[in-house]
């Protein structure tokens, strides 16, 4: 019997994988820090860095797959989501098609598919009273 969470994880690593396969092959992840990173500041470490985001999805998705190392490799992969989000998709709305183009609907539900894989039973209760309490604090 296969573990509750393969289904789960096997779509994530194929949605990480079909990101960050194809762009190795045809020069997206050179493109990605030319033409995006670098002039947005991170010259000249701006093909470096696309490299080491495209690297971090294709190890992710191994380690989902043999389910080793699930919460970091989630928590990486969930830093370049809102990172992501916040530099390229958020300025676009919601929506990837239909209402809008290139938004930030995809990332939002694939990070919650990478918490729900990294807490597979759920934040304890104690973790929403803390976080409460510091609220009233």
């Amino acid at each position: 019997m296969t573990h509750p969470s393969f289904l789960l994880r096997l779509a994530a690593a194929i949605i990480l994988l079909a990101h960050s396969i194809p762009g190795m092959f045809d020069n997206g992840i050179n493109d990605f820090g030319n033409l995006y990173l670098n002039p947005m500041g991170f010259a000249p470490f701006g093909v470096f860095i696309a490299w080491s985001i495209k690297l971090s999805h294709l190890i992710a998705a191994f380690c989902l797959l043999l389910n080793k190392y699930v919460k970091w490799a989630s928590a990486i992969t969930i830093f370049v989501l809102i990172s992501g989000i916040v530099m390229i998709h958020f300025k676009e709305g919601w929506y990837v098609v239909g209402g809008g183009r290139n938004g930030v609907e995809f990332s939002f539900l694939l990070i919650f598919v990478l918490l729900t894989l990294m807490f597979p039973n759920g934040l304890p209760y104690n973790f929403l009273k803390k976080a409460k309490n510091r609220e009233n604090h």
